[in-house]
């Protein structure tokens, strides 16, 4: 659990937070956390976010026009940034997701509300895109947010960018929150090793086969650590709420570190399947699973589940390129920690909650 289980009330009477991705794992957390504070709360996503109270919002963020006409009288104080697209090269991934920051931005500027913009990106940041991940020189670790951008093109400095060229024409501060893997509760994403691992499982389950870590053994031995989704969204309305923690970047993780050789047989036990460790050579979960959604519409019928479409829960490319990576990743949080944020989350927790959660709701047996 969380160190830090404060609500976060609104700073200022009028406080309105536009969450960008509500329904998404780290924005689906942040309308959770302030709505339950007692903010204002807009959420701008494709569909509402089940069961919230917040303010749906509809609008294209890749249409400069439908975020005019959807934001035009909207006056938040807060902006959550938590999108973004994912494209077939990392050069369309600048074009359109620095867009869709500087777009949405634009057309909140004539209301002239906004105080503060927090922007989500990750770990990408000290790795490189997915084009050249962890290829080449990769900072040391633990990785320190004053490190020196990477020598490539990478849809995260864009985002940056865009977002510190709109705060110096607008007047408003900002924070930038460098998360490593997320791990959180929604359904449709395109970055959910959670659901992804609980799939796995159950198709491993049906079918009679091992579930074997499918990674490198880099990862396999490496310490490593991971974000949970209410861990994110704590850090990101600490620092839109806390004046020292204005114009910086922050890398957000759960504070304690694991390897996947201990972690992975701790996943098993709660998923109900037989551990198999690293078998000499990586498995990536893309070729496992290839053909897997036959034993997934058996899985969904004999258990009763709510999602048939396997794309939906599984994200097998996502978690393949986390998994196999042949670089250590961990993250410093010193930053945070000395201007005060103490929250802290134990990784196994997360995974066991959100594993729950997902059975809860019928979406993994």
């Amino acid at each position: 659990m969380s160190t830090d289980t404060s609500t976060p009330t609104p700073p200022f009477l009028g406080a309105h937070a536009l969450v960008v991705g509500a329904s998404g794992i780290t924005g689906s957390a942040l309308v959770e956390k302030l709505t339950a504070g007692g903010w204002e709360v807009s959420g701008l996503s494709r569909t509402p976010v089940p069961g919230s109270s917040a303010r749906h919002v509809r609008a294209d963020l890749r249409s400069p026009d439908s975020l005019a006409q959807a934001l035009g009288e909207l006056r938040p104080t807060h902006v959550f940034f938590c999108a973004w697209s994912r494209q077939e090269t990392e050069a369309a991934n600048i074009v359109v997701n620095r867009a869709m920051v500087a777009d949405l931005l634009a057309a909140l500027a004539p209301g002239r509300s906004v105080r503060h913009v927090a922007l989500v990106t990750g770990l990408k940041h000290y790795l490189g895109p997915f084009e050249a991940y962890g290829q080449g020189e990769v900072p040391d670790t633990p990785f320190l947010e004053d490190a020196e951008r990477l020598p490539v093109e990478n849809f995260y400095y864009a985002q940056e960018d865009a977002l510190f060229e709109a705060a110096a024409q607008q007047g408003f501060t900002w924070s930038v929150h460098r998360s490593h893997t997320v791990i959180g509760h929604a359904v449709g994403n395109a970055m959910n090793m959670g659901s992804t691992l609980a799939a796995y499982a159950a198709v491993c389950r049906a079918t009679g086969r091992p579930f074997t870590f499918p990674g490198s053994a880099t990862q396999w031995d490496s310490l490593v650590d991971m974000t949970d989704a209410g861990q994110l969204a704590d850090h990101m309305v600490w620092a839109s709420t806390t004046e020292a923690a204005a114009d910086l970047a922050f890398n957000v993780v759960n504070g304690d570190v694991f390897r996947w050789r201990r972690m992975w047989p701790r996943l098993a036990a709660a998923l109900g399947v037989e551990p198999a460790g690293f078998p000499g050579e990586p498995q990536p979960l893309e070729q496992q699973m290839a053909g897997a959604e036959e034993v997934w519409a058996r899985v969904v019928a004999e258990h009763g589940l709510v999602e048939p479409d396997l794309s939906r829960v599984a994200s097998w490319w996502h978690t393949d390129s986390d998994l196999g990576r042949d670089v250590e990743v961990v993250a410093d949080m010193s930053r945070s920690r000395l201007l005060g944020f103490t929250g802290y989350v134990r990784t196994e927790d997360s995974f066991l909650r959100l594993f729950d959660r997902y059975r809860a709701d019928r979406l993994i047996p």
